[in-house]
Formats: C-alpha cells, structure tokens, sequence
C-alpha cells in the first residue's frame, strides 16, 4: 500500500487527505501536526489512518511526503526530514511561492528524493482542521514545478495524484509563478486587509458597520485568511508583490482622477473594467 505524509493538517492539508480518501486510491495516510488537538481531531474524523508523533516518524517508509504548512515552516522542514526520507521517495509542497522553496528544497534533500513544488489554487478565508473538505480541490488548478533531479516517474506519479483530486495540473517555472501569483492571488490579498484597516481606523466606523452589507463582506473576505500564512507569503515574494501593488496604485490614482473629473471617461472606464471581467468569467480558468 503506497504511504502518503502529509505534513500541516490545516485546511489545505487536511482537504488533501479527505480527498485522497475520497479518491479510494487505497493510499496509507500518515499525518503530523505541531498541535496535539489537531492531531487528535484528524485521527477522530478519519481524516488520516495514522498520527506521527515526531517528523521522523511521519516521513519514515513514505513514498510521498507533502508539506501543508506555513511557506516558511517549509525550509526547517526540509532540513528535519531530509535524512530521514526513504530513496526516490517524492517531496512536495502547498506552499503559495515557489521560488525560495525551490532552493531550499535544492539545499537540504539528498539528490536521491524527487521533489516537486506545488500549489493548489484553492481556498477559503477560513483555515483549520475543522474547515477541510475533500471536494477543496475539485476543478481547480494546481502548480506543478518540478525540481531539477525530478525524475520523470516522480512527476507522473504527483501529476496522477493531482488530477485524483479532481484537480487539473499546470506545470510552471517557479520565477513565473510567484510574478503571476502576486498578481491574482497575493495582491487581493493584500488589498482586502488595507480596505478593511482604512475603514475600520475611521471614526465614522461605529455608524458605517451598521451600513456594511454584501459590498463589504465580499471584499473584505480574503483579509480573515491566516495571518501567519499571508506574511510568509510577503516576505519570500516581496519584490513580485510590491511591483503589483505599485501597478495597483497607479491605476487608482488614474480612477482618483476620473472620480474628480466627473466626466465621460469615468463610466468608459467602468464599462471597460466590466467588460475584462465578464470575459474571464466566461473563458474561466486555464
């Protein structure tokens, strides 16, 4: 029976497991969490069939090993689990950047184990055990960048286990996909806090509360994501991210002065940024 870790029983984590189960692959799920009662809780909702007690242990025989954490709990990771990891056996990540993950991978594992980094493109606001479900992954696209000494077999073997998922594999360069990800992915991010920071900081804020409805819970969604998480991901993709927001500056202060203007070019701009969103709407994702 093939033996899959997984490292980081989270929502990402844990929605992996539920799946791979869901999948009826007959795979041994052997998870590992910093925290005794998400541990317990995962073992109670035969969410995996065996509980580590050590990173060790959890990697021990395992074919596949995938790290659910936090991006930059990956790097001391690596380097915990590198000599205890079995030969050819697959590493892989969820991280949402690539780039500093791909070198530490490249430091610490021994050149026989494959690693793979990954990315699913799926969420929700909400993180922990309890908030994981196996359908988490289905229809979406998941980032596949393989490492240098990434054997074929090893990628084959991941790409299988993605599409088990429900999920559709995208293989990209790890430079390309923290650019494109800071774009789509990190900037509403980001976003959404400051949008909720500049109106919660007003005075007026006691009496807006009472007038935020739909409008505002939509765009404020992604700033109740893990704090944790989201300042890893600022911090390996700093220069990606601030090159975006700066884009993003530049075209609200273009909308500040067709606000002030008043004019025609205004509503040519809303029909405009309709228009861009329906069509990709209507294409969907690649």
């Amino acid at each position: 029976m093939e033996r899959i870790s997984i490292i980081g029983l989270g929502l990402i984590g844990g929605s992996l497991a539920l799946a791979l189960k869901k999948a009826g692959t007959g795979r041994e799920i052997v998870g590992f969490s910093r925290s005794s009662e998400t541990m317990a809780t995962a073992k109670k909702c035969s969410i995996i069939d065996h509980a580590a007690n050590a990173l060790s242990s959890a990697v021990k025989k395992a074919e596949i090993v995938v790290i659910a954490t936090p991006v930059m709990a990956t790097k001391e990771i690596l380097a915990s689990i590198s000599r205890h990891l079995s030969a050819n056996c697959i590493v892989t990540d969820a991280g949402s950047t690539k780039v500093e993950v791909m070198q530490w991978a490249e430091e610490y594992l021994p050149a026989n184990v494959s690693f793979i980094g990954g990315h699913p493109m799926a969420g929700k606001e909400t993180s922990g055990i309890g908030e994981a479900y196996a359908g988490l992954f289905q229809g979406c696209v998941y980032c596949l960048t393989p490492a240098r000494n990434a054997t074929p077999q090893a990628v084959k073997t991941l790409k299988t286990m993605v599409e088990s998922i429900g999920a559709t594999p995208f293989f990209v360069d790890a430079e390309l996909h923290d650019n494109l990800v800071a774009g789509v992915s990190h900037l509403p991010m980001l976003l959404s806090a400051a949008f909720v920071t500049a109106t919660t900081r007003s005075r007026s804020w006691p009496e807006m509360a009472k007038l935020a409805a739909g409008g505002y819970r939509d765009i404020s969604r992604l700033a109740s994501g893990s704090p944790e998480m989201n300042h890893d991901i600022c911090i390996t993709n700093k220069e990606k991210i601030v090159y975006w927001m700066d884009c993003y500056i530049d075209e609200l202060l273009r909308y500040r002065s067709l606000v002030a203007e008043d004019g025609a070019e205004l509503l040519k701009a809303l029909v405009q940024a309709r228009e861009a969103r329906e069509k990709w709407l209507r294409k969907g994702r690649p």
